[in-house]
């Protein structure tokens, strides 16, 4: 298993060593000890998430606040997805900032999120499932998020705009600059 630092300090990027022959494949896809020894701590994974969505889905991006927030290690199961994640941690150097990846069943790659950033998902295969899993409970009252256009962000979503779906609680959530004077005002 080799994990490399993302440029977004905090945040991993895994591939695993896949073993594969006449019969198929196999491969670690989480090891507690090689991941506290990469990252630095060991993250209690308390919760597992699936989801399923279409081509041209967007989901996110999405965190949780306060002790609600939830570090995550996100991976596809099926198809292929861009992963985007946003440092939104309070004081970091890199507030705003964002990172992509590809990830899909294909590379068999995950990424490991700290607390403290906002993540989303587009669809770029005719279906994708995703799995991840979180360190903390999901808390309705600690959502937030970030609008996935803000031009601020300058997300490329690898999505013809017209193809591009996401719920009405999704368009509806801050821009950047909105997020951050939340923060200040809390």
């Amino acid at each position: 298993m080799k994990i490399t630092e993302a440029p977004l300090k905090g945040c991993f990027v895994i591939q695993p060593a896949v073993f594969a022959d006449h019969r198929g494949y196999f491969y670690e896809s989480y090891n507690q000890k090689v991941l506290t020894e990469a990252i630095g701590y060991a993250p209690q994974f308390v919760q597992d998430n699936q989801s399923k969505s279409t081509y041209g889905v967007i989901r996110g991006l999405h965190l949780q606040m306060g002790e609600f927030a939830q570090a995550k290690l996100v991976r596809a199961i099926s198809g292929e997805i861009l992963d985007v994640i946003v440092d939104v941690r309070p004081g970091s150097s890199q507030f705003g900032q964002q990172f992509s990846l590809l990830l899909s069943a294909a590379n068999k790659t995950q990424l490991f999120i700290p607390r403290g950033f906002a993540h989303g998902f587009a669809v770029l295969t005719e279906t994708a499932t995703i799995h991840y899993k979180a360190d903390n409970y999901y808390h309705k009252e600690a959502e937030s998020g970030l609008l996935y256009n803000d031009p601020a962000l300058g997300i490329d979503w690898q999505l013809p705009a017209d193809k591009i779906i996401t719920s009405a609680k999704d368009q509806e959530l801050p821009t950047l600059a909105e997020f951050k004077t939340r923060l200040a005002n809390s």
